[in-house]
């Protein structure tokens, strides 16, 4: 006798599994990528190139080598700095320009560079404004301004992206505590947490006024989780406990479960505020005897 073929990827059958978050869900890539990292090799060839050409030539040699990896150390943090805030839907823009001193410490090296086979000041300065722009248009520029929501005055926003920030540096605190354990699985859990506390982050930041309800969860919650993971940390490196793992295991579940049902249940009240206004909208329009036309049936069309 046939029967029919079901599974969780058939329709109608039980999906629950796959719609669960994968390992990777919510991954951040570095975006430090092999172009930055090749702007490394050339302070180095500089530095060694210099080493025979005498004390002016070593000078200028490895002042430029100096200029050149300092920039492109700026750079590196720029390019995280630029990843964090395209990443969220509110914040500040970054107190220092790095992609753009990065930018002009390579044009300042590149110019030692070439004064050290051509001095002067014309054949130099042209090198390094070459330099300087090129570097621009591989990279571009920090961002310039704050990035906030439309009809949200500045205030919230400004409260959100502190809240924000201060919630990133204990996520990011936890993360460095827990490499400290060596354990793959656990630095892979603490990434999970951190994932769905980061969803609960850009619900905040979509409408500000959640910020009371989360703030909580923001600060208090995320501080106490900062603080086991570190002690957890410190133990778990010196003694590998299985029962003290297994503790900060749940105490990751807790926290997830209930970093989860907090961003659910702000969704759920957005939703009820729209409904809300959407009523009220309604009956102001009724009260000004405004009703929308009927459809046209094709009975009516064809008369």
């Amino acid at each position: 006798m046939a029967h029919r073929y079901g599974g969780k990827y058939s329709p109608g059958g039980d999906n629950a599994e796959a719609s669960r978050p994968g390992p990777y869900d919510g991954a951040r890539v570095d975006p430090v990528g092999a172009r930055c990292n090749l702007l490394l090799v050339p302070p180095v060839v500089l530095a060694v190139l210099s080493l025979d050409d005498g004390a002016t030539g070593l000078a200028a040699g490895l002042a430029g080598a100096a200029l050149l990896g300092l920039g492109a150390w700026l750079l590196r943090d720029g390019l995280r700095a630029e990843a964090a805030y395209d990443a969220r839907n509110v914040a500040r823009r970054p107190a220092v320009p790095r992609k753009l001193f990065a930018a002009a410490l390579t044009g300042l090296g590149t110019a030692a560079a070439a004064w050290r086979i051509e001095p002067g000041l014309l054949a130099p300065a042209v090198y390094g404004a070459a330099a300087g722009v090129l570097h621009v248009a591989a990279f571009g520029t920090d961002p310039l301004r704050d990035k906030g929501l439309g009809g949200i005055d500045d205030f919230q926003n400004r409260r959100v992206a502190r809240a924000v920030d201060q919630a990133e540096n204990h996520l990011s605190d936890m993360a460095d505590a827990i490499s400290r354990a060596g354990d793959r699985e656990l630095e892979a859990r603490v990434e999970r947490f951190q994932t769905t506390a980061r969803h609960l982050f850009r619900t905040v930041e979509e409408d500000p006024r959640d910020l009371t309800a989360a703030r909580k969860y923001l600060s208090v919650y995320l501080l106490g989780a900062r603080d086991a993971t570190v002690k957890f940390a410190d133990l778990y490196s010196r003694r590998r406990d299985p029962e003290a793992r297994r503790d900060y295991l749940r105490l990751l579940d807790d926290l997830e479960q209930n970093f989860a049902a907090r961003t659910e249940k702000m969704l759920l009240d957005d939703r009820s505020d729209l409904t809300v206004e959407i009523d009220v909208l309604r009956e102001r329009l009724q009260r000004e005897g405004i009703r929308p036309a009927p459809p046209e049936t094709e009975e009516n069309a064809n008369v």
